[in-house]
């Protein structure tokens, strides 16, 4: 099966170079397309204040965030790479949280996800819909994804909502359809389900009985005369 991760952050600001820092973390398991229900997911205690318009757009304080684990604590960075696992990575705007992401890990003396692992779904919308609007909101409006659990951006409701997305650009819900091993093997146990009551008898019997059958051919016989066909294919007694 193709095994690909769906992921989202959030952080304090936008550059890491500026010292902001990555405040959560979210992961969607896919696997052929689909959800398989296994997530990951942390908040992160980045060490810093929280500018206000940071907390705006997620609503994560820094009181809040206070105490939780550390980016280079093992149940953040070490349960973040075993899940991830040699997987795809596909995020929104993607260049964004692997910087964060890279900077984060490189900081710990980690190695860094090349780029060629992640997947860019605004690059893939915008060569969907060209000159549109492409934010993951504008996304989920334009493909009938129900938006009505999101208050703010949190990254496990945006990752969510993220893999709803990236189906409809792979193709939309007719994946579902493929033929899967999974499904083949539903295929074929029905298949044999259907035969498993025998060959169909040929010819099949009839289903009118013999005085229906006699009525018919009187009918034709006074009705339709020469013009029966039932006559010309000698039918009369069928």
């Amino acid at each position: 099966m193709a095994r690909e991760i769906v992921l989202d952050t959030e952080t304090t600001g936008f550059d890491p170079k500026q010292g902001h820092r990555l405040v959560e973390i979210a992961c969607v398991e896919l696997e052929d397309f689909l959800p398989t229900g296994r997530h990951f997911h942390c908040y992160i205690d980045p060490e810093r204040d929280m500018p206000p318009e940071a907390e705006k757009v997620h609503g994560l304080s820094a009181s809040f965030l206070k105490g939780k684990p550390k980016f280079g604590e093992a149940v953040v960075s070490a349960a973040f790479l075993e899940f991830i696992a040699d997987a795809p990575l596909i995020a929104h705007n993607a260049g964004f949280d692997r910087a964060f992401i890279n900077w984060e890990l490189e900081k710990v003396g980690l190695v860094a996800l090349p780029e060629p692992r992640w997947i860019d779904t605004l690059f893939l919308a915008q060569q969907r819909f060209p000159g549109m609007h492409n934010s993951l909101d504008a996304l989920c409006k334009r493909f009938n994804i129900s938006l009505a659990e999101r208050e703010k951006h949190g990254a496990l409701i945006d990752t969510k909502l993220l893999a709803g997305v990236y189906l409809e650009l792979k193709g939309g819900r007719e994946r579902k359809l493929e033929l899967t091993p999974q499904v083949l093997r539903n295929a074929v146990g029905m298949a044999k389900a259907a035969t498993a009551y025998g060959a169909r008898p040929r010819p099949l019997e009839p289903r009118s009985t013999e005085a229906e059958r006699a009525l018919h051919a009187d009918f034709v016989r006074a009705n339709l005369k020469d013009k029966a066909l039932w006559l010309k294919m000698g039918l009369d007694e069928a």
